[in-house]
């Protein structure tokens, strides 16, 4: 995949798009956010009430004699009293502040994260077969589980706190410069340097960590092709090779990612020398008003307390910034994937399609996997409605993809194929889809039970039906056999049934489905002869009535169709109809069938 620029603004721009049905909740964050402001100006005025008020001489101001009951005015141990509840007031306000912001922070990100993903799956299954197998899962999945969760950072953790970071930086910017202007002066003076560090940071960051997520998406690769092929890794005794492998990827993975942190430990100390100079300066500056006179002991507490607070957001945000920079890497890594465009588009005024009678053709189509190589060349042919077209022919002949075109799992270079007369591309895709049942050689089953494994292209048939389909595919008795019968769980990928019986399932998947054309992909090549006998017994009743394409490489499967194609070079070299063979030409012929 080939990653697109982005500049930080857009990529905030379109965050904020995906982020848009929570608003409601980012303003409740917002405001928790600015209520830090308040109580941060009230956390040293406890300490300058003791200092001053009750420890000094110096007199309390008129706004709050006229403020405050008498009795604690007038005495000191008042006084003392005050410093001490207004302290136990402004703790307890700011940790209720802050369980209040971090439960709605978590709820709001992990909502808007699950939406994220779900959409992004959504996404992800409308992407060609071509595109996944170019790819990889492993990529996708990387970017699904861990990139996509840069969103709460970037939304909860990024954009919200810099906004209310920035409007509590300008009042205690105002508040100190109402106490000590000079001071504020000297504190303000540390900004153009960390915005310019920052500035010259960003973009070496950004790239070092967009380089860590392709690294640990190789790495990740790896444990997930062992794992998916642990029988063939056992079977050859491959195991250490494979950990070999994994550690090389992995050990890539850990030196990208060092120098990233390295590269943002760099940067979190010189702010921390920059910050520390700020402190210094109107430290020294502090103590020197204090000596004159011009300030009280208890304003430089407040005001190094207020700087200190100042220097807060942003030494918070120099030493996210790294962070920061690798969620906008994983966002420039998602939106790179949203991006991508399916293969087989639908058009906005796609027909619908109820059910189709079966009728297929096939017109001068071309098809390849890339553009320096065809796969099929100018196939042509039709097929009446009802009849078994057999397709055989050499591995790698072409046959699979031959039948993929259907479905529209991939659309043709050239040419046209059309369902009842009418081609495929104006169809809507899911109601195309729908009138299609596949078989395959190596049956596909999901980690559920035994029933919603066959009612899966029909989740809401009813327990009578799926009954039904079982039983028209040789597969109730054994069903019953199981410790929970039909709701019995079938493993990862179906590992807890036998081959046959697996594909005894898949078959009544397709019973249950009712599509008119069927697919047929060596339905019966791994298994054994006695499971073959109980599955070819049910494909017979399977095919009755529909339009079938059954992939075979031996002839004694394909005895009954009425027309057998054989697929060679890319190309369509000879037909067999009626027990005659005829020369194949690529220009459109009707096949004589039955």
């Amino acid at each position: 995949m080939s990653r697109r620029p982005y500049n930080d603004l857009a990529l905030l721009g379109r965050l904020f798009k995906e982020a848009r049905p929570y608003w409601w909740h980012f303003v409740l964050i917002f405001f928790l956010g600015l209520l830090t402001t308040p109580l941060a100006l009230l956390v040293p005025l406890p300490l300058k009430i003791a200092v001053d008020y009750v420890l000094g001489n110096v007199r309390l101001p008129n706004f709050l004699t006229d403020l405050l009951p008498a009795f604690l005015v007038q005495s000191k141990e008042g006084l003392l009293a005050l410093a001490v509840a207004l302290l136990v007031i402004v703790v307890v306000l700011q940790n209720l502040e802050g369980y209040a912001n971090w439960i709605l922070q978590l709820y709001t990100g992990e909502k808007l994260v699950l939406n994220f993903r779900a959409r992004l799956l959504r996404h992800v299954q409308r992407l060609s077969l071509l595109y996944h197998d170019t790819r990889g899962v492993a990529d996708s999945l990387y970017r699904i589980q861990f990139d996509a969760s840069a969103m709460q950072y970037l939304a909860i953790q990024g954009v919200l706190p810099s906004i209310t970071s920035a409007l509590n930086l300008v009042v205690m910017i105002w508040i100190t410069a109402r106490i000590d202007w000079q001071l504020a002066i000297i504190a303000v003076l540390v900004l153009p340097i960390l915005l310019g560090t920052t500035q010259v940071y960003r973009g070496p960051a950004r790239k070092v960590w967009a380089q860590v997520k392709d690294r640990e998406s190789i790495a990740m690769s790896v444990p997930q092709e062992v794992l998916g092929a642990i029988r063939v890794v056992k079977a050859f005794g491959r195991e250490a090779r494979e950990e070999d492998r994994f550690r090389q990827h992995a050990n890539q993975s850990l030196w990208t990612h060092l120098r990233a942190v390295f590269l943002e430990t760099g940067f979190g100390i010189i702010v921390a020398l920059t910050i520390g100079g700020g402190m210094a300066a109107a430290l020294f500056v502090g103590v020197r008003h204090v000596q004159s006179g011009a300030l009280s002991l208890g304003s430089l507490i407040v005001v190094m307390t207020y700087i200190g607070q100042l220097y807060k957001p942003l030494e918070t945000v120099s030493k996210t910034i790294g962070t920061l920079q690798s969620s906008l890497a994983s966002a420039e890594r998602v939106f790179a994937l949203f991006d991508e465009l399916p293969d087989v588009p639908e058009k906005k005024a796609a027909q619908r399609l109820r059910h189709a009678s079966g009728e297929v053709v096939f017109r001068n189509v071309d098809f390849g996997y890339d553009s320096e190589r065809l796969v099929l060349r100018e196939v042509s042919f039709e097929v009446a409605p009802g009849r078994r077209v057999g397709i055989s022919g050499p591995t790698g002949a072409g046959k699979t993809t031959l039948v993929s075109l259907l479905p529209r799992f991939f659309d043709p270079k050239l040419g046209q194929i059309l369902l009842d007369r009418v081609d495929l591309r104006e169809y809507r895709l899911a109601d195309l889809r729908r009138q299609f049942a596949i078989v395959l050689q190596e049956p596909v089953l999901f980690s559920a039970s035994i029933a919603e494994n066959i009612a899966y292209g029909r989740p809401y048939a009813s327990e009578a039906e799926v009954i039904e389909a079982a039983k028209a595919a040789n597969a109730h008795d054994f069903i019953l056999k199981l410790p929970d019968g039909y709701q019995t769980a079938v493993g990862e990928r179906g590992m807890r049934l036998s081959g046959g019986e697996r594909q005894r399932i898949s078959i009544a998947r397709a019973f249950l489905r009712n599509a008119p054309v069927l697919i047929l992909d060596e339905p019966t090549s791994a298994v054994d002869t006695a499971s073959e006998s109980a599955i070819i017994d049910a494909m017979e009743r399977l095919v009755e009535n529909r339009t079938t394409f059954m992939i075979a490489h031996r002839m004694s499967t394909l005895r009954n169709c009425d027309v057998r194609l054989r697929v060679e070079f890319g190309g369509l070299v000879k037909s067999v109809a009626n027990g005659r063979d005829s020369v194949w030409n690529t220009n459109l012929a009707e096949l004589p069938c039955g």
